[in-house]
């Protein structure tokens, strides 16, 4: 396949201007929000911290603290630490900026050429700079699960299994990282590293409180998860259940659909995806796994919202810049960029925005299609047939023969 010549290429080779563009819209989504003090959901985020030193629940209201409450586990707690002793508003972007370097070094180890990361980046920007003003977790979840993905192929299970864990105990998305298990090389350490991170971390925010209450803050977590779902399920804000059930639900007017009967069916073609395992050595399996893993907490979750599309983002890039040059294949990212970046933005207009883009969940259409077409690639083996040159190798699992 000859490069892509168009202007997103063009774009792409100066590095310069993809480092300005990640971090400085990344800076001016949180810096925008901090000088309208709209930064609740990194107030709720600094106090799980002194929630947690001073053994208060971590799942109830607070009002005279923050709006809402926390959502996360109590493993949370240790990973905001360093932000919370700062000035508020200093943390809140020291937050914000740190996600967004976590999955810029993420989307720099993947087994891709420079240009394409470029690209991925690039095509990326302006989802980051509204997940930075969120102040949110999802860069970070994001990040862990490509991470898992490229420490496997580097033959760093513990590495992997450390990531798998830290994001499942913070936030569940993580667990999706397990998907991964059959491109280990070394699938016993790969277990192992499970127990041994999952001891460690379960056992590490004990030591700012007590181990009692720490067990009893994970059972409390569950519970509120299930009544965050059901609170979802009821469509109690469009913000919510952002997902290809909310799309399908709103779209043809079905409100009572249940969640299952779309997850499971979604589920059911993710696992199928695993019947070509005998692929798994091939660069663009691989890479195709890892597109579906990063939309499938995002497309089946009814907690998804406008931000928690970062970690979704990354697939219809990195699915595109494997692709051939084609007006379709640009047609279709020109249109799921549009969606799933600017829908949410006055770009758009506000009236497209509050009256079509948001009431209906079309942030999910893209993904939706992509995560259907990608299967249907898997099965039909068409993946076989992408050209080589977009890859750099992986000296781990990488076969000649699959190459």
């Amino acid at each position: 396949m000859r490069e892509k010549r168009n202007v997103l290429a063009f774009l792409a080779e100066k590095e310069w201007l993809i480092l300005f563009l990640w971090f400085g819209l990344a800076f001016i989504g949180a810096i925008t929000e901090i000088s309208r003090n709209n930064i609740n959901n990194y107030l709720i985020f600094k106090n799980v911290f002194f929630h947690v030193i001073h053994q208060l629940p971590l799942y109830e209201a607070y009002p005279d603290e923050y709006l809402d409450v926390n959502h996360y586990g109590p493993l949370f707690s240790v990973m905001i630490a360093p932000f919370a002793g700062l000035e508020t508003r200093l943390g809140a972007l020291l937050w914000s900026l740190t996600g967004a370097a976590t999955l810029y070094y993420a989307i720099r180890q993947l087994p891709l050429t420079r240009l394409h990361q470029n690209i991925i980046l690039l095509l990326c920007a302006q989802e980051m700079m509204g997940a930075s003003g969120w102040f949110q977790l999802n860069q970070f979840i994001g990040a862990f699960i490509i991470l898992t993905f490229t420490s496997v192929l580097k033959g760093k299970d513990m590495w992997a299994a450390f990531l798998i864990v830290a994001g499942t105990l913070t936030k569940i998305y993580g667990i999706v990282g397990l998907a991964f298990f059959f491109f280990s090389s070394n699938q016993k350490r790969f277990i192992a590293g499970l127990f041994i991170w999952g001891a460690v971390l379960f056992v590490l925010p004990m030591l700012i409180s007590s181990p009692q209450y720490i067990i009893a803050s994970y059972f409390d977590w569950y519970e509120a998860l299930v009544y965050k779902n059901q609170l979802n399920v009821m469509e109690t804000t469009v913000f919510q259940d952002l997902s290809a059930g909310g799309l399908i639900k709103r779209v043809f007017h079905i409100p009572w659909l249940s969640n299952t009967a779309v997850l499971l069916p979604a589920l059911i073609i993710f696992l199928a995806q695993y019947s070509l395992l005998s692929y798994r050595y091939n660069s663009r399996y691989r890479l195709y796994i890892l597109c579906s893993v990063l939309m499938f907490p995002v497309l089946f979750s009814t907690s998804s919202e406008s931000p928690t599309y970062i970690i979704a983002i990354p697939a219809i890039c990195i699915w595109y810049v494997m692709q051939p040059e084609s007006k379709w294949n640009n047609i279709f990212l020109f249109f799921a960029i549009l969606l799933v970046s600017f829908s949410h933005s006055d770009v758009v207009t506000p009236w497209v925005r509050k009256n079509i883009a948001v009431p209906y969940a079309l942030k999910a259409l893209p993904c939706l299609v992509l995560y259907l077409r990608i299967a249907y690639e898997i099965f039909t083996r068409k993946f076989l047939d992408l050209p080589h040159q977009p890859l750099k190798p992986v000296p781990v699992l990488q076969p000649a023969s699959h190459l």
